[in-house]
């Protein structure tokens, strides 16, 4: 009975009572026909400043004249939110999978502290070179089972 109820909850939660409603189609507007934003533009000082509003002008705004981005993909905003979402992405593994790169290398020749302590720039330069290739690397890892731990070597808290 106790399944039957959450699969119930979860098929009401899912479809939920109210229809999706798209970003457009609430209180955001062109930011060329908004009143607020035509009085920052016209306030703006400085040619970069002026840029920035002409570059601006293409998005929605809010009531208060800010351009709102909409993270919504298939609606020509890939630009504004996708395409920088997953570049961040990318970037922050790459980062992620060097620095991990670089302290599985350095626990590998016996003086870690030392390495963690005393960048080996050697070590740290082949650490770089293969951080573009992060993507590749993970799911090699995964699939060989490198990349997570073993069932044995989970600690399993007392409590």
């Amino acid at each position: 009975m106790r399944r039957l109820f959450a699969l119930f909850l979860a098929i009401a939660l899912w479809f939920g009572v109210m229809p999706a409603t798209p970003a457009e189609a609430s209180v955001l507007t062109p930011c060329k026909d908004n009143p607020a934003f035509i009085q920052r533009a016209k306030n703006a000082v400085g040619d970069q400043a002026k840029a920035r509003f002409e570059l601006y002008s293409q998005v929605n705004c809010g009531e208060e004249g800010l351009p709102h981005l909409i993270p919504d993909i298939g609606r020509g905003n890939e630009n504004q939110f996708v395409i920088p979402a997953i570049l961040f992405l990318y970037i922050a593994g790459w980062i992620g999978w060097v620095g991990r790169a670089y302290l599985i290398a350095a626990r590998a020749s016996g003086n870690a502290e030392e390495k963690e302590i005393i960048i080996d720039i050697p070590l740290a330069i082949r650490c770089v070179a293969q951080g573009p290739l992060w993507p590749l690397l993970a799911v090699k890892e995964l699939a060989s089972g490198e990349l997570t731990a073993r069932d044995n070597e989970i600690t399993i808290s007392p409590r």
